[in-house]
């Protein structure tokens, strides 16, 4: 008795698992689409206004360097661009250092840091906006913190601090860093939970105090977490507006100006797309070369450790 057995047909199974991997590939093809035509496009477009003297309006004309020269001469421009630098060295480091202790007080032995955490992080997914402008009624010369100090027998504490020209910026970063710093605490939790536990255990057992096994062990093994925390908070404090358009306008003067208001104020209060255009190139610049520099560094770090 004879079975005839029909053979296998590889070449149809092939074609099958070709098109199943194709298609999730199609999908994603309409928005690569859309993610070049309205950003990159966009950027591009933006970069050539630069170069032109466009009032939104008559049609753009050509003028060289023309918009680049007169922001190096401009001596509010480059105060923007300073205080630009200075908020965001601030925000980055003030945000990280009040994230990675918020991370390392809630890791493991408290028995409300999970509630503690939602807490923390709440302010993060807030809109910048409304953030700014609760702080707003905290921060005003007759409001809940110049109060609270005047009640602590503190009066030579209280300021005018959105008022101010020494400290409007400063009073800007403060409020940067407490809606953010639940961000970094997030990146730094997740960096601790993936460190070995047996690691600090066995340290300790060897008598290796607290800090010492935070300086030798858990804060190299916290690399790859500084990394995108750092990176993260640069590029909010570069482009950094919300929170200063709510609070100070960039004002009082020029005192807390930054490229991202200037960009604003340029474009749709003066008029002078084409020179607004170009404080948003040099903004975009400036976070390209700055994001690049730091993040070689911080990878080499990595390496290193």
């Amino acid at each position: 008795m004879s079975h005839s057995l029909s053979p296998p047909r590889p070449a149809a199974g092939l074609a099958g698992i070709r098109l199943s991997q194709r298609a999730p590939l199609a999908w994603a093809i309409p928005g690569i689409v859309l993610c070049l035509l309205f950003h990159y496009v966009a950027v591009v477009a933006g970069a050539w206004y630069a170069f032109t003297d466009w009032n939104g309006l008559s049609a753009p004309s050509f003028i060289g360097l023309a918009n680049f020269v007169e922001i190096l001469g401009n001596r509010n421009a480059l105060g923007a661009l300073v205080n630009t630098l200075l908020l965001a060295s601030v925000f980055v480091v003030g945000c990280n250092v009040v994230g990675l202790g918020l991370a390392i007080g809630l890791h493991r032995t408290l028995r409300s840091r999970f509630a503690l955490r939602s807490l923390f992080f709440a302010p993060v997914v807030m809109s910048p906006l409304a953030v700014a402008y609760i702080w707003q009624f905290i921060l005003d010369a007759r409001g809940p913190l110049n109060a609270m100090l005047g009640n602590l027998g503190l009066r030579s504490l209280q300021k005018v601090w959105l008022g101010d020209p020494n400290i409007a910026l400063w009073s800007v970063c403060l409020v940067m860093i407490w809606q953010f710093s639940g961000l970094c605490m997030a990146f730094y939790l997740a960096g601790l939970q993936s460190i070995p536990v047996e690691l600090d255990e066995a340290a300790s057992v060897d008598g290796a105090t607290a800090s010492r096994r935070f300086w030798r062990i858990t804060f190299p093994l916290l690399a790859p977490a500084a990394t995108v925390s750092i990176s993260m908070t640069t590029i909010l404090g570069l482009r950094a507006f919300d929170q200063v358009m709510a609070l100070t306008r960039g004002g009082p003067g020029f005192a807390s100006e930054t490229l991202a208001t200037a960009i604003f104020k340029e474009t749709f209060v003066n008029g002078r797309f084409g020179y607004g255009a170009a404080f948003a190139l040099i903004l975009t610049v400036l976070i390209l070369l700055v994001s690049a520099v730091q993040l070689a560094v911080l990878r080499a770090r990595e390496k290193r450790l």
